[in-house]
């Protein structure tokens, strides 16, 4: 599990007007924490560590030591607001976790051994990823940054699920604790679809068609 620390202080000018000012001073990141036992809290971030970690795909998938006025929480990211053009976080949502409680969390999933796939190398097949991530249940302690899927002994024609996913000790599949029925496909080997002359005739004629029409 990453390592991520962030600095935010008490707010205690609320509102959006607040917030705005907040944004404009450029300097912190307007966000709440909530969860426990604890009622939620309005804090402002320090900007620069917050986007650094934010670029680090293991960030949204780990507890976070956020330091509040030098208090430590425990909290993972729930929700992140963000300008609908220009590259600015206009809120965020921490959610505190306790260490004797298991936490719900989408963790992405990192696909190996593709250049040494049987069915990809030796069979011509091509990889098609059905899922980038999934949900899992855990303690904060058993939190993976994701999980790892090896295809090298994968073969044209195999569908992987989650059933066939090797998970860390402690942790579980949220679907899968549902059920069988659960059991979703995350990535398949399948043969490489070759287009011929006769699809491409095809096609052709048939745009002739809507052409004429």
């Amino acid at each position: 599990m990453s390592d991520f620390i962030l600095k935010a202080s008490v707010r205690n000018d609320l509102g959006k007007g607040a917030s705005r000012r907040l944004r404009r001073a450029n300097q912190q990141v307007p966000a709440v924490v909530y969860g426990g036992e604890k009622g939620a809290q309005s804090i402002s971030v320090e900007k620069t560590a917050f986007y650094k970690a934010i670029e680090d795909e293991s960030f949204f998938s780990s507890v976070i030591k956020l330091m509040i006025e030098g208090k430590e929480e425990q909290v993972v990211v729930r929700d992140l607001q963000r300008h609908p053009f220009k590259p600015l976080l206009t809120h965020a949502d921490f959610l505190r976790v306790d260490a004797t409680h298991e936490i719900t969390m989408n963790v992405p999933l990192h696909v190996t051994g593709e250049e040494a796939c049987v069915g990809i190398k030796d069979q011509g097949g091509e990889l098609h990823v059905l899922a980038n991530e999934i949900a899992i249940s855990c303690l904060p302690k058993d939190l993976p940054d994701f999980i790892e899927v090896d295809i090298a002994a994968v073969e044209l024609g195999t569908t992987l699920h989650l059933s066939d996913l090797t998970l860390p000790a402690g942790v579980t599949s949220v679907d899968l604790s549902h059920g069988e029925e659960h059991d979703n496909a995350v990535l398949s080997v399948t043969k490489v679809k070759v287009r011929t002359e006769e699809d491409e005739d095809g096609e052709g004629e048939g745009e002739e068609d809507s052409g004429a029409e």
